[in-house]
């Protein structure tokens, strides 16, 4: 189960967030659900929001706000969500999910709106929520928001008879950064200007023989915290008779991928591409 918000430019002008909705849209084919129920399909879906959400003009007043206290980075109108689940969970209950979460989340207090995805393995949901809320009070996400958001979307998803748990990632010993195909395949799309960035560096780190390994100490210390507390779980279930249950958290432990920053990430994932790669090469010249 993935809660996450994406980042990039288009949520900050009502030409941005158009264009956004048109992509999750996939240009008119696909059906967008509003909070007061009304079902969108067509080219024009994403102007008729913009417009009915009175974006261009908060973002008019934003611009003079702007130009009054000469801030460099413009606020955001939209914050753009996706709720994913893993390849065979039905996705008509996880629209359904999404949908009872965001009526208990930002009904009557954020315009918002999303599209169920499928062309995927893994079914997701696109929910698109104006930032400034009905009340005049933006809405702000935190790690925390996060959290909240993660537990309440695991219960929604129980509600419909999917199984689920919002465990945390690091507490798995998983990490929450794209594979370098999905980034190929996002660049594709012109949607991954900052991880093609991120990538970018790795490249030419790894070319000078010096990868940035800052932030590595700290995710070491948080790995070794989150080991010991998988290491209790497994004392106390020994002491319980719980044997069976106590090797399996052994095993789940074993099997935790090594604590990596984002770059020592992808810096790894692109080596291996790099050997995949020159052993093709040595079989066709064989």
């Amino acid at each position: 189960m993935v809660v996450k918000v994406t980042g990039g430019g288009g949520s900050t002008t009502g030409r941005g967030v158009n264009a956004h909705f048109s992509y999750i849209g996939r240009r008119g084919e696909l059906e967008i659900e509003t909070d007061d129920g009304q079902r969108l399909t067509g080219r024009g879906v994403g102007r008729h929001l913009v417009d009915d959400w009175d974006l261009d003009l908060e973002e008019d007043r934003k611009r003079l706000d702007l130009f009054a206290m000469n801030r460099r980075k413009p606020p955001k109108l939209v914050h753009r969500l996706i709720f994913s689940m893993p390849a065979g969970t039905p996705p008509q209950k996880v629209l359904a999910a999404v949908r009872d979460f965001a009526r208990e989340e930002f009904g009557l207090k954020h315009r918002y709106a999303m599209v169920l995805h499928t062309d995927e393995p893994h079914p997701h949901v696109h929910v698109v929520v104006k930032a400034l809320g009905e009340d005049g009070v933006r809405l702000n996400i935190r790690k925390a928001t996060l959290r909240h958001w993660r537990q309440e979307f695991a219960c929604q998803l129980r509600a419909h008879g999917v199984e689920a748990n919002a465990t945390e990632r690091h507490v798995r010993g998983q990490s929450r950064t794209p594979k370098l195909d999905s980034i190929f395949r996002a660049a594709q799309r012109g949607e991954s200007s900052h991880m093609a960035a991120r990538l970018g560096d790795v490249v030419r780190e790894l070319k000078a023989g010096s990868l940035d390994r800052s932030g590595a100490a700290q995710l070491q210390r948080s790995r070794i915290e989150v080991l010991r507390g998988w290491k209790t779980v497994r004392n106390l279930l020994v002491v319980e008779g719980q044997h069976q249950l106590a090797n399996d958290v052994a095993r789940f432990v074993n099997q935790m991928p090594p604590a990596r920053t984002e770059k020592e990430r992808l810096a790894h994932e692109l080596m291996a591409l790099v050997g995949q790669q020159r052993e093709k090469d040595r079989s066709l010249l064989r």
